[in-house]
């Protein structure tokens, strides 16, 4: 199947489209900073640059485009067309996100993703009130092991 753009047209489009401070990163990190939170942005000495990193908490949080990272939702189809780029790009991707979690946690971070589709008007206050629940017990399951290494 052909795209229905030109190729100059899908360039552009392309070019367009934010790797950092995306809406609903800025989403999550607004209803973080109005709570409280204080975290760091795009770590680079961290595996897979984490968009949100609260070192108080010992957590990264992620906040994922499903088309880009391959969420099971109905958000991320992959593109009829030029397949061959695709499938390959997006699944890379999904591998990569896959082997930064893991170096993460074997770093001693709590990882917690976030995806685009949980951040939906219908939804998104129940996601983030979920969110302030694992960064409780994130830091609470913390400070129990540093008393009991005590």
């Amino acid at each position: 199947m052909a795209d229905i753009f030109s190729k100059k047209t899908r360039s552009y489009n392309m070019s367009q489209i934010r790797s950092v401070n995306t809406k609903p990163e800025q989403s999550v990190r607004s209803f973080l900073f109005s709570n409280g939170f204080r975290y760091r942005k795009n770590v680079s000495t961290l595996p897979g640059k984490p968009d949100i990193v609260l070192p108080k908490y010992n957590t990264v949080i992620f906040v994922n485009g499903c088309f880009w990272h391959l969420h099971n939702c109905p958000s991320s189809s992959i593109p009829q067309s030029n397949q061959e780029f695709w499938i390959p790009k997006l699944t890379g991707n999904k591998k990569r996100d896959e082997r930064n979690i893991s170096a993460l946690k074997d770093l001693g971070w709590h990882v917690i993703v976030i995806w685009e589709c949980e951040l939906k008007k219908k939804v998104r206050d129940e996601r983030l009130n979920l969110l302030l629940q694992e960064l409780n017990s994130n830091f609470y399951e913390d400070l129990n092991n540093r008393l009991n290494n005590l």
